[in-house]
């Protein structure tokens, strides 16, 4: 199972030099979990930069995956992987939600660096 945070969806869809590297999870549909966090950052990122249309092209992407909400459990458990790792309320929903479903994060957001069952990759041109 994979989780593509929000720095991975947006580099996939701006066609940017990591992109690639997101787009064999991103098809991987079957295997594709999307914490509903990520759909809020990207419809606001994308709202923000381009226009409604974008966001519903991206919307249809996104939402081939298997969308989890957030709950109650999900969000107990973030506050933890938190304090633990240090990570943002935004970063520790998304590796826990990962974690829920034993799942690997991609992402270009150095906050995840170290963590484990990380796949980081470093954004370029930054």
């Amino acid at each position: 199972m994979n989780v593509v945070d929000t720095s991975g969806w947006l580099e996939y869809f701006e066609g940017g030099q990591n992109a690639k590297k997101f787009s064999a999870p991103i098809k991987e549909v079957k295997e594709l979990v999307v914490p509903t966090i990520c759909i809020y950052e990207i419809s606001k990122i994308i709202l923000r930069e381009s226009d409604e249309n974008h966001l519903l092209q991206a919307l249809a992407a996104i939402q081939k995956g298997q969308v989890v909400a957030l709950t109650p459990s999900i969000s107990t458990a973030a506050a933890k992987v938190s304090l633990k790792y240090k990570l943002p309320m935004t970063d520790s929903i998304i590796y826990t939600t990962a974690k829920q479903f034993d799942a690997t994060v991609w992402t270009q957001d150095i906050d995840f660096k170290s963590l484990p069952n990380v796949n980081y990759i470093p954004k370029i041109g930054c």
